[in-house]
């Protein structure tokens, strides 16, 4: 990127150059204009000044005495060269015969340029009348000067004019030069403050910095929440990870130790069984804490999508219902359509968590339903079964992770209900645990926000 300094300085040059030259083009048209309007004032005053000492003879003809301070008047230090003709109603009276007239308009005046003896000129043509007493004699005057003094006029403006723009230009480009590091004095303390934290800090940057930086300071710090987010996820997945897995794992190992040293086929059989049980207890465990570590690393609600929770969960409840009837137990869906705001993989995980729980506690025989209905703003999703339920006291403690209940039959993670809670919260809903209708089993309910607003 270079320079940010030199960036600036060079935009600057680039634009002022190209703004300069057209002032200057401008300064050039009304220099010229300027010296025009001017010399012109001077010319015409020159011709009148020959118009008044146009008289009449006695023989009623024209005679002129030239005023010669009328062309002096003319002279510059650029030496311009004066030439004047007076005319009468009989043609040329006096001055240089070859000296072309400007036209003249109403008021008898007029302006010309030409060229006369090898000079640019600007030439004046006045029209006038002499009275004789008796009559009026038209006569005209022609003053022509060279221009040399009026382009030199226009030019020493022109001059004047560009020196000023270069030095306000030099002005500029000094005052970028030193004014951008003391502009850029936040930027190297923001710097700075980041360079001092430690690895570990990723809390936001509190650094005050002007209003065009503070986009990118909240940029950082949203691009640290996340990380800080995804770094929190991975230190509970590989703690909790460590901490669960070890178990399974070192039975799994004397599983197999024992069936190496077994002495006969049934204890080899025996010991492979049970180290294939702790294999089978441990690959649960590992897809529960994956779909733990998602849902702490899940995006926040802006990037949620309208779900039909209906459709998704009877899709779910109809994986499941060759599980229930490996385990004699009578599960099934009812539900009315529900559009909320949720990440329809993650939904479905908490939903097939609510299931397997309800398998593994109601017990043979038991009745477990899906629902799903509109409540208001909201929409619930249950899981009801007829089991034996959770007594009210052991509710509350259910949402802590790896938390178990009293009974240990089904050898649960106790992760299934948290992950679920958690998911629910995600969503910017809730998870509640209430005994079912009738007071027999228990009733866990998902409610969420709907997305299709409520039933008119």
């Amino acid at each position: 990127m270079g320079s940010l300094r030199r960036r600036l300085l060079g935009w600057l040059l680039a634009a002022t150059a190209v703004l300069g030259l057209l002032a200057l083009f401008d300064t050039w048209r009304e220099a010229v204009a300027t010296a025009t309007l001017v010399s012109d004032r001077v010319l015409a005053g020159s011709a009148l000044a020959i118009a008044e000492r146009v008289t009449v003879d006695e023989d009623t003809g024209l005679q002129v005495d030239i005023p010669y301070s009328a062309l002096e008047m003319l002279t510059s230090t650029a030496q311009d060269r004066v030439f004047y003709r007076v005319d009468g109603p009989l043609g040329f009276l006096t001055g240089y015969a070859d000296l072309t007239p400007a036209p003249t308009d109403r008021d008898g005046r007029g302006f010309a340029d030409g060229i006369h003896a090898g000079d640019r000129v600007r030439i004046i043509t006045l029209a006038r009348t002499v009275s004789t007493g008796v009559e009026s004699i038209p006569f005209a005057v022609t003053v022509a000067e060279s221009t040399l003094a009026r382009r030199d006029l226009a030019r020493s403006i022109l001059i004047r004019s560009a020196l000023r723009l270069a030095g306000m230009i030099a002005g500029a480009a000094l005052i970028v030069w030193i004014a951008v590091p003391l502009a850029l004095r936040p930027l190297r303390r923001l710097g700075e403050a980041i360079a001092a934290r430690s690895p570990g800090d990723l809390s936001p940057i509190r650094e005050p910095v002007p209003l065009e930086v503070q986009g990118l300071v909240e940029a950082v710090n949203s691009f640290m929440a996340r990380l800080a987010t995804a770094l929190d996820a991975l230190r509970n997945f590989t703690g909790n990870a460590s901490h669960q897995l070890r178990t399974p794992l070192a039975v799994l190992r004397t599983q197999m130790a024992l069936a190496g040293r077994a002495d006969t086929p049934g204890a080899m059989r025996q010991a492979v069984a049970k180290g294939d049980a702790a294999l089978a207890h441990a690959e649960r465990v590992l897809a529960q804490l994956l779909l733990l570590a998602r849902v702490d690393a899940a995006p926040g609600q802006g990037a949620l999508a309208a779900v039909d929770l209906a459709a998704l969960a009877r899709d779910v409840t109809g994986e499941a219902v060759p599980r229930a009837a490996e385990a004699g137990i009578d599960l099934g869906f009812e539900g009315q359509p529900a559009q909320v705001r949720a990440e329809p993989v993650l939904l479905a995980e908490a939903l097939a968590n609510l299931i397997d729980n309800a398998l593994a506690y109601a017990g043979r025989g038991a009745v477990v339903t899906v629902s799903v209905r509109a409540d208001g703003d909201h929409a619930v999703l249950a899981v009801t079964d007829d089991g034996p339920g959770i007594p009210p006291g052991l509710r509350a403690r259910l949402g802590a992770r790896f938390a178990r209940g009293a009974r240990d039959e089904a050898k649960g993670l106790g992760l299934g209900l948290p992950i679920v809670a958690e998911i629910a919260a995600l969503f910017g809903g809730g998870l509640s645990l209430r005994d079912a209708p009738g007071g027999r089993g228990l009733r866990a309910e998902l409610r969420l926000r709907r997305a299709d607003g409520p039933p008119s």
